[in-house]
């Protein structure tokens, strides 16, 4: 298996395991960004495997593939890393997908990536967004950038988006935003809700298909 994609076993149980894709756009060794995921991922396969769910999780590193990325934006031609990685994400069962803050928006290489997911690929798919940043000034990008970006895609965004500024880790918050743990399990229960939902939702029944010779012979008149 390839570096970008890493595949982190869950707990044994009785259905086929949820899949949780998770992206990290963080660009250093270690990484906020890469950090603020794995936390994310882990609280959600908590409150999965607490309802009985095995869970799968497959964490796409965006720096594995930034030069994949731009070589796909120029030529059209996936490398078969950067197609796993597209795969990983539209196939999962659930998304999270943390970026860090540049210019008061999502990265380049995070926006890169999603440019080369079709449109239709994440609908309906429960996504988590988050993002981390030097200032709290830059939380906004959250619902000015990442929301309107995964509503373009037709993906379900949790209502808790999780932002992490430098002084979050290991600070206290405040009586608005909540400490950093709280708001990730905060958002982790929603996403954890979405996906279990979505899993136990009875599959639509099939319409009956009335052969055409039949449809014509009620059109004729007696």
């Amino acid at each position: 298996m390839n570096t970008a994609v890493r595949h982190i076993p869950g707990q044994p149980g009785a259905l086929r395991p949820v899949r949780l894709a998770v992206v990290s756009a963080g660009l250093s060794v270690p990484s906020s960004t890469r950090l603020l995921a794995d936390r994310l991922a882990e609280a959600t396969r908590g409150r999965l495997a607490a309802d009985g769910h095995e869970v799968e999780v497959r964490v796409v590193e965006l720096r594995d593939l930034a030069g994949d990325i731009a070589n796909n934006l120029v030529t059209g031609f996936p490398s078969a890393a950067l197609e796993e990685a597209v795969e990983t994400v539209t196939g999962a069962d659930g998304l999270i997908a943390v970026t860090p803050v540049f210019s008061a928006s999502y990265s380049g290489l995070f926006k890169s990536f999603f440019d080369l997911i079709d449109n239709t690929a994440l609908t309906g798919k429960p996504v988590l967004a988050a993002a981390t940043g030097g200032t709290a000034r830059h939380s906004l990008a959250l619902e000015h950038a990442l929301r309107p970006l995964f509503a373009y895609l037709r993906a379900i965004v949790v209502p808790t988006a999780v932002y992490a500024a430098s002084e979050d880790w290991g600070g206290t918050g405040d009586a608005l935003t909540d400490t950093l743990p709280t708001r990730i399990d905060r958002a982790a229960g929603e996403l954890a809700e979405l996906i279990g939902g979505r899993r136990g939702a009875p599959a639509p029944e099939a319409e009956a298909v009335v052969p055409f010779e039949r449809q014509l012979a009620a059109l004729r008149p007696e």
